[in-house]
């Protein structure tokens, strides 16, 4: 099946959260000291999660992401990939995690069937970690780090760089990734909710970046890859590749076909949105899978979100939702719409 929205966008994508809990605090995600969570008796079964994704995938989406918070808390998780997995209509089944438990969870998630794995990764330095998280588990994330480049052929380490924090570690984390055979994405540090200390001096944008890594390596080749795809990709002169994901000073709202379910059935079909459609409800309630897909395909024909591009444009830009907002309404929060 195929449909698009108002900006001819189609809906491919599906990042599904199953959890809001997270073992880390990352300034730039969940830097507040208190944190209001979703009641857990509200969160989606494994089961009630495959009967959407199912409803989904007949809409024509065939990549799923699993994300968080930090998606390997759920207990059992690999249950619910291998279950998904099943499903031969998905073509990318892949998960983003922070890798603190990576290690004990890597051979289960790929022998459960994920085909590929995300790891966030900001810094090589522990005591730089310890600052940015608020945890002393850097260890543990390389760890992890080493144990699925073992296992996954497609590995990706996505870092988000903020100025004066770790932008001095652009070349050590292409290198880092390099010898990990995995491929390092640098990501814009983004205003989104949740995170309540942007600031847009510590923003490092791509082009920033690139310059960077021209000046150490020499001119980078633009890779033409899927226009759909979040990340420019650029291949250095010895053949390695990186990523640059943009959102803040060069959005790609036009060619986004990506929405988000949260641990609690949440469909949101913009990560700037404030509100979102509620698939739990209708669900636990018997409505039938055609009927939920009909709401589905008629809220994405109607969508319009272009909201990075908006916040682009804004020039007063700051803070995006204060923390005594997001206090009142855990939806608003990165952590709990999946990143």
């Amino acid at each position: 099946m195929s449909f698009v929205d108002q900006l001819g966008r189609p809906l491919r994508s599906l990042r599904v959260s199953v959890t809001d809990r997270c073992n880390l605090r990352c300034q730039y995600c969940m830097p507040e000291a208190e944190y209001v969570w979703l009641p857990r008796e509200g969160l989606l079964s494994f089961e009630e999660i495959v009967r959407l994704v199912d409803v989904f995938a007949g809409l024509g989406v065939d990549k799923i992401r699993l994300t968080g918070g930090e998606p390997l808390l759920r207990r059992n998780l690999p249950d619910l990939v291998r279950l998904l997995a099943a499903d031969r209509r998905l073509t990318d089944l892949t998960l983003t995690t922070n890798g603190v438990l990576l290690a004990d969870h890597a051979e289960a998630l790929r022998a459960a069937g994920l085909m590929r794995l995300t790891v966030s990764l900001d810094t090589l330095q522990p005591d730089r970690f310890r600052t940015l998280t608020r945890l002393t588990t850097h260890a543990r994330v390389l760890e992890g780090l080493e144990a699925a480049a073992r296992l996954f052929s497609t590995l990706k380490i996505d870092s988000v760089i903020m100025r004066g924090v770790n932008d001095d570690e652009l070349i050590p984390l292409v290198e880092y990734a390099r010898a990990h055979h995995a491929e390092v994405r640098f990501i814009e540090y983004m205003d989104v909710a949740g995170a309540t200390q942007w600031a847009a001096d510590t923003v490092v944008s791509r082009a920033e970046i690139l310059q960077r890594l021209e000046a150490h390596y020499g001119p980078l080749e633009p890779l033409d890859d899927s226009v759909w795809a979040p990340a420019d990709r650029f291949r250095l002169p010895d053949g390695a590749v990186i990523g640059v994901i943009a959102s803040t000073t060069n959005p790609f709202c036009g060619t986004c076909d990506r929405a988000r379910l949260t641990a609690d059935g949440l469909w949101l079909t913009c990560l700037y949105a404030t509100d979102g459609i509620d698939l739990r409800a209708p669900l636990r309630a018997g409505t039938p899978p055609a009927e939920l897909a009909a709401r589905v395909e008629q809220a994405w024909r109607a969508r319009s979100d272009r909201g990075a591009e908006l916040r682009a444009a804004d020039r007063k830009r700051g803070i995006y939702i204060p923390a005594s907002t997001l206090k009142g309404n855990s939806h608003l929060e990165m952590h709990t719409r999946g990143g």
